[in-house]
């Protein structure tokens, strides 16, 4: 008997020496997977991260429609479940991590910079004239979508780099805007020449500088598109304000009523990466509910924009969870 006790006390010890080792641990480790979420410059070698990120954003937007708010430029921390304890790891890469919010950093100042710049010469061009405003706005929007597809096919053809889902998610997006171009033709925004030729011009030119951009810091390309589309947001909201009541006399346009109350509203769901598909139906009585619903895209493509800063963090709406490509 005071063998088996000698022995089970043995045992005993030894397994609460093991447990506190591994205690002491328990914090040093790290995942062998782990990554920093906002490089962008190496191809992903981990699953996406869940959209399922954000579900209780996307319920109070379901709630009150009226009320859309749109976050400012992304935080640079770490997402859910990436989050390191251990200290002296954090001294290692704090060099690096001090260099990438440097770099960050300039990189919004530039993009903001130019979006400043833009918006005054539109701001002078078009103080009275909202709907040819309306109609070069969304000829630009559209674009850098465009680029990213252009790049993002030119990878996926040397092999570097394959998402289905950015590339379909990009096409939904620059199908919203187009529609919203053709609905801004359809109210006479492109009756005069100067406005086509200037949206012609500043498009061509704004694509190349897209595809540049986005080669060389998607991050970067992703951030400038959301300035872009926050402007618009804030336009729309602006006017919808100043006009609502005029807004509620006028019948929407034809097109308006075909793209969200059609009958095949795959692409409508697709570009909202933030909701779960069919989660928004829009009502169209009238232009007043024209323009709120592009004031809410809008919102919805400066979340997806601001995901896409993350790197491999975009999920399309219909994609199966399981499936990693």
């Amino acid at each position: 008997m005071s063998t088996t006790m000698s022995l089970s006390s043995s045992a005993f010890a030894i397994s609460a020496t093991s447990s506190s080792f591994k205690a002491r641990n328990s914090k040093t480790s790290i995942p062998f997977n782990f990554q920093n979420p906002l490089r962008c410059n190496s191809p992903p070698s981990y699953l996406p991260l869940s959209r399922k990120l954000y579900p209780v954003k996307a319920e109070l937007l379901q709630e009150n429609e009226e009320e859309v708010v749109v976050e400012k430029s992304f935080q640079t921390k770490s997402f859910p479940g990436n989050e390191v304890e251990e200290v002296g790891e954090s001294r290692v890469n704090s060099s690096s991590s001090g260099l990438e919010r440097w770099v960050i950093k300039v990189e919004q100042s530039v993009n903001i910079f130019l979006t400043d710049s833009v918006i005054k010469i539109l701001d002078t061009l078009y103080h009275d004239r909202d709907y040819a405003r309306f109609f070069v706005l969304e000829t630009i929007a559209r674009v850098p979508y465009f680029a990213f597809i252009s790049v993002l096919h030119l990878y996926e053809s040397f092999g570097w780099w394959r998402r289905a889902d950015y590339i379909k998610v990009h096409f939904a997006e620059s199908w919203n805007e187009m529609h919203h171009l053709l609905i801004m033709e359809e109210l006479g925004g492109n009756s005069w020449w100067f406005d086509r030729f200037l949206a012609q011009h500043i498009a061509f030119f704004y694509y190349f500088m897209t595809v540049f951009m986005y080669a060389l810091s998607p991050r970067m390309a992703y951030h400038f598109s959301e300035c872009v589309e926050s402007h618009a947001f804030e336009t729309y909201d602006k006017f919808i304000r100043a006009q609502g009541e005029e807004l509620k006399k006028k019948p929407a346009p034809e097109v308006a009523i075909k793209y969200y109350t059609g009958g095949d509203l795959y692409l409508f769901d697709e570009f909202q990466t933030d909701r779960a598909p069919c989660s928004r139906r829009p009502k169209i009585d009238n232009l007043y509910d024209v323009f709120v619903n592009i004031r809410e895209d809008e919102a919805e493509h400066c979340k997806t924009m601001k995901a896409c800063q993350t790197h491999g963090n975009l999920r399309s709406p219909h994609s199966d969870p399981g499936d990693g490509f």
